[in-house]
């Protein structure tokens, strides 16, 4: 009888968990080396391009050298600063919170008049 996914026996196959792929080490390995060896030809070459040429080598050579944002959706940003924001509630002084809550009756008064002139 095969064993069915989440059984609770740990993973189906594969490489354990963080174990790296000798592989992908290897090629990585092998291109460091190779730029290396050929920075003064790269350089050279650089200089011959064209300079909109230049740029777009550039923009691609970023992607593997500035890690990529993940993008977040508005739900979790709003989630992660109200978790934020409930955790300063829970050890800020009873006093500051009544100044906060002071300080946003203001800001709401001031929106509403506001509010009332544009109409």
């Amino acid at each position: 009888m095969p064993r069915s996914k989440n059984d609770g026996r740990g993973r189906l196959g594969g490489r354990a968990k963080g174990t790296p792929n000798k592989a992908t080490s290897t090629v990585k390995e092998w291109l460091t080396q190779l730029v290396d060896a050929n920075r003064k030809q790269i350089e050279k070459d650089l200089k011959g391009m064209e300079p909109g040429e230049r740029v777009k080598l550039f923009a691609l050579l970023l992607n593997y050298i500035v890690p990529k944002q993940q993008a977040v959706s508005v739900e979790a940003s709003i989630q992660a600063e109200y978790n934020e924001m409930t955790k300063l509630l829970q050890t800020a002084p009873d006093e500051v919170i009544d100044r906060i809550a002071d300080r946003i009756r203001e800001i709401e008064r001031y929106n509403n008049e506001r509010r009332g002139e544009n109409q």
